[in-house]
């Protein structure tokens, strides 16, 4: 059923003050937000309002006891004229994962693919026409109950931001495997895109930059042996002719584009493993040549070629990521699939 979206117009659009063509990553907003409230058990009062503050309780419960988190997808324009947003429904399905973590309501799918079709369409006008450009789209549910206690709230929050946006990463990437700071363990919710997650992670990321890193490599809380992800994306790893990825657990992110990235892989019958992956088993790789490429994978980051590993008081370079034959590859299919430049087999263009 379609929803009855109340729909109220900027009078003052900010495009002709936006440089389309300098677009640093989530900086920029388009005019419009989606915003629904839940109360009572359902969700409802769907609108489209002009992008601005909102008025929120300082005693609102998801400032002091995070039950906060969020989703990241792109919209492209295609050459036919259409829009296109890869893969919402994937979104959709781990929203709702997140949202049960949270202990918040679920969202239904088609609120979920609704909300964010009809802002598209009605901002269409700021998604970028150049290469490597796209509209990003954050959907994020906060909760709202203005009470100081330890308690799930009983109302909440679900908005949608838009904004056009350039290559997250501008270079390749100089790593540091982390021995010491935890991003997530066994039981908790490092699987779930909570606010928390990121929050935790920004101070082992700063101390990292300061040494002269771009992102962390982290491994799991209690023995730091195995790689679980990097900073902003899944992580993968090209050894001795098989593409390895950490498996999904507790404390790895179910990445869209790592899906996506794994049933392509597949699909062109390279060798696939979803598993545990231990440090040493990396150093080794690099060491004796048999780790031949080494990139992160996201929505944001798509694919973020990993040039430099630090471990302990050992820098260690890769192999050049401009030879790299299967990153190259899959970077190349994967912006032909989003942009419409080959044909969607999978079905996961979400036309608008």
């Amino acid at each position: 059923m379609a929803l009855d979206i109340r729909i109220t117009k900027t009078e003052n659009s900010r495009l002709s003050e936006t440089d389309f063509n300098e677009l640093p990553f989530g900086k920029f907003f388009s005019d419009h937000m989606f915003v629904a409230d839940y109360a009572d058990g359902e969700w409802g009062n769907f609108q489209i309002i002009p992008y601005g503050p909102i008025n929120v309780s300082p005693a609102m419960s998801s400032l002091h006891y995070g039950q906060n988190f969020f989703e990241g997808l792109k919209a492209y324009n295609l050459p036919d004229g259409t829009i296109s947003v890869f893969r919402p429904d994937k979104n959709a399905e781990r929203f709702n994962q997140s949202a049960l973590r949270m202990c918040m309501p679920e969202l239904p799918e088609d609120i979920f693919i609704q909300s964010i079709a009809t802002l598209v369409n009605l901002d269409r006008n700021w998604i970028p026409t150049k290469e490597n450009q796209s509209l990003y789209i954050r959907p994020f549910m906060f909760a709202t109950d203005p009470y100081l206690g330890v308690q799930p709230s009983t109302t909440y929050k679900y908005m949608v931001l838009t904004g056009p946006v350039g290559a997250y990463f501008s270079k390749n990437l100089k790593v540091k495997i982390e021995t010491h700071f935890s991003r997530a363990c066994e039981g908790g919710y490092g699987f779930a895109k909570a606010a928390g997650n990121y929050g935790g992670s920004l101070l082992p990321a700063k101390m990292a930059l300061e040494e002269g890193y771009d992102q962390i490599i982290w491994t799991d809380a209690k023995d730091h042996a195995f790689v679980e992800e990097l900073g902003a994306a899944n992580v993968m790893f090209m050894l001795d002719g098989v593409l390895i990825t950490p498996s999904t657990r507790d404390t790895v992110l179910k990445g869209v584009t790592r899906d996506t990235v794994l049933t392509l892989a597949r699909e062109w019958g390279i060798p696939v493993e979803e598993r545990r992956i231990s440090v040493s088993e990396i150093v080794k790789g690099i060491k004796d040549g048999t780790l031949t490429e080494a990139f992160g994978v996201g929505t944001a980051a798509t694919i973020a070629q990993i040039a430099e590993i630090g471990f302990e008081d050992t820098l260690f370079t890769l192999s050049d990521p401009s030879t790299r034959s299967f990153s190259i590859k899959m970077f190349k299919a994967l912006n032909d699939l989003k942009y419409g430049l080959t044909t969607d087999r999978f079905g996961w263009n979400y036309i608008i």
